[in-house]
Order: C-alpha cells, then structure tokens, then sequence
C-alpha cells in the first residue's frame, strides 16, 4: 500500500490544522496509508517507507520552524539518493509572507531530486504583534480545503501510480 508522509511542525496549532486537513483529503483515496508525524518525532526510517511526502512548517523570523530544520538535517543525509524522484508538497503557514520558508523546503526537495507535485500553499494568518504571533490559530475554512485538495491529489496520483 502507498504510503504518504505527512512531517510537520506548529507552535501555535496553524500548521498542524493545515497537516490535518491535508491528511484527511489524502485519506478519502482508498489504499493509501497516510502517516503524520510532529517533525520531532519523524526520522529516515519514516523517509524510506514513504513513497511521498508533504512538508508542513510555520514561518518563523523569515526562515523554516527550527524543529523542520532539524528534521531535514537528522534525515538528510541517510536517505540522500533513496528517494529520487518521489513526490513532495509544502505547506507555510506564515504571518505575513511565507515565501522564504517555502523557498528553504524547495531547496531540500532539490537535493533529495524529489518532485513538488504543487506550488507550496502558503496561508497567512496576518499576525503582526508578538501577542498575535504567540496565540494560538484557527485556519480559516476555504484555507484548509485548499489543503485538503492538496492532500487529495497527493492521495490520487499514489492511487493511479502517477507518481
């Protein structure tokens, strides 16, 4: 059965609303097995029994949450030309631009050749206060559907052996 790796990490429960969702619409392809794991808790082992991935991380001071950074520095080099040419999709939850962190993730896709199946979805939540930043999140509902959809075609180009 293929297996979707779900990595991702939230403080503020922003991104981990957005994995979620993204693991239900993989969910409703029957045949897939979807795995999602706190950044922290995920390792090559996990890497090499997925046959694709999605990469959920929260922009912080214009760069990838620091518990993804060191996801990717654990696992990098273990799986480095096992996965060549498996598919991959991000998502940044951002509060106000999360390009650079979407940008940091594109950039390890390419050294581990994966494929990015999508553009990155990236959802602003237009925090700006250090009180805002720290709160906790609610995604709003046409966000996470477009996560969802995501999660959806990850789910079916598995299925159909598009990927």
């Amino acid at each position: 059965m293929p297996r979707l790796l779900i990595v991702w990490w939230s403080m503020t429960g922003g991104t981990r609303q957005l994995a979620e969702a993204l693991a239900e619409g993989a969910r409703e392809e029957p045949g897939i097995e979807v795995v999602s794991l706190r950044a922290d808790q995920a390792d090559a082992a996990d890497v090499l029994a997925a046959q694709a991935f999605a990469f959920a991380t929260p922009e912080n001071l214009a760069s990838m949450a620091g518990m993804m950074k060191d996801f990717f520095d654990r696992t990098y080099y273990p799986v480095l030309g096992k996965v060549n040419g498996l598919p991959c999709a991000t998502l940044v939850c951002a509060g106000t631009d999360g390009t650079s962190a979407a940008r940091q993730v594109a950039r390890i896709a390419t050294g581990w050749r994966l494929k990015e199946i999508a553009q990155p979805l990236v959802v602003v939540v237009g925090a700006q206060t250090p009180e805002q930043i720290l709160a906790p999140k609610r995604i709003e509902p046409a966000q996470l559907e477009r996560a969802r959809d995501l999660g959806r075609a990850l789910g079916a180009g598995l299925s159909m052996g598009i990927w």
